[in-house]
């Protein structure tokens, strides 16, 4: 049986991929600041009995270096830290610590351990800046525009360094947006989706939006975490985009949410400019081929796809 530990586990993305080791018969210890009070989405997974919450803190070297002793995992998953780029503008000290600062107590943790540890680090396509509208690969610059974005190329490069200098088993998924009935609502494929359905049920709100012609390559998230335990069964760590390839505008998305409710979307949108970013990335674009080729790995929903899922998920949660 292999162990891994989950830091994040209380999330998105840490909860589907505790589902998946889980099914996988792994041992899973789920690693989060808050793990113990706070786990709905595991909860809602029914997977909440099924593995082991510690607490910890990632800005804390030291006990990072205990719970690696105790441990001692096969795996580990750095899945943890501030996740909205909307946040990150009101919040950059708190980003990129919980992000930055936090990657490298970990991966100087696994350093000085010495356990011969696999470590997955989630990056994001955010990374990549604006791009010019072409298709974003492994090989691209970073130019990131996001205080977030700034954290995540910081992280991604401390990986990459660990990897060459200590020649530690470390490697970076370059998500890109990937979606699901998980998200809070301050995502904003989330609070399409809830406002859509309340709405729908009545509610005669508005739904208010920033900058809808925005392009994003937006995945479904159940998909992604198995992109992301394929990227540790490799026998040389490398880095990889994890993208659909496809890209969807954001009124392409709504659009979608409102047709499933059987509602004309442009009756109940508008926008504001207090919702807009004070810099955002126009059009996103991904090419991950890399990721089909080596890792067998393709998404196999896309945008409007993500949008239907989501909204049947939350009338089934909220009828």
């Amino acid at each position: 049986m292999k162990t891994a530990i989950i830091f994040g586990a209380s999330g998105q993305d840490g909860a589907f991929l505790s589902k998946l080791l889980l099914e996988k018969k792994y041992r899973v210890v789920g690693a989060s600041r808050n793990i113990r009070t706070a786990s709905p989405n595991l909860q809602r997974l029914n997977i909440g009995g099924d593995m082991e919450p510690v607490p910890s803190c990632m800005l804390d070297l030291n006990s990072l270096v205990r719970l690696l002793q105790d441990i001692r995992p096969d795996e580990v998953y750095n899945l943890a830290g501030q996740s909205s780029v909307g946040l990150s503008f009101k919040k950059p000290i708190e980003t990129h610590e919980s992000i930055s600062v936090a990657t490298m107590n970990l991966l100087e943790a696994i350093r000085r351990t010495e356990i011969p540890v696999k470590l997955f680090n989630a990056g994001s396509g955010e990374c990549f800046g604006n791009t010019g509208g072409e298709a974003a690969t492994e090989s691209t610059p970073f130019a990131p525009q996001s205080p977030y974005a700034v954290a995540k190329a910081s992280a991604c490069f401390q990986t990459a360094n660990y990897r060459e200098v200590y020649k530690l088993f470390a490697c970076t998924g370059i998500l890109y947006n990937h979606e699901s009935f998980l998200r809070p609502e301050q995502f904003v494929t989330r609070k399409i989706v809830s406002t859509a359905c309340r709405i729908a049920g009545g509610s005669g709100e508005k739904l208010v939006l920033g900058n809808i012609s925005i392009e994003r390559d937006w995945g479904w998230a159940p998909e992604y975490v198995n992109a992301m335990w394929r990227m540790l069964q490799q026998e040389q760590p490398e880095d990889y985009i994890v993208a659909t390839g496809s890209t969807c505008r954001l009124e392409q998305f709504v659009a979608a949410v409102f047709d499933r409710l059987g509602l004309n979307w442009k009756e109940h949108v508008k926008t504001d400019k207090r919702f807009l970013r004070p810099t955002d990335v126009k059009i996103v674009r991904a090419n991950p081929v890399k990721a089909q080729k080596i890792l067998n790995w393709k998404a196999r929903y896309t945008g409007v796809d993500v949008a239907r899922l989501m909204v049947e998920a939350e009338l089934e949660t909220n009828p």
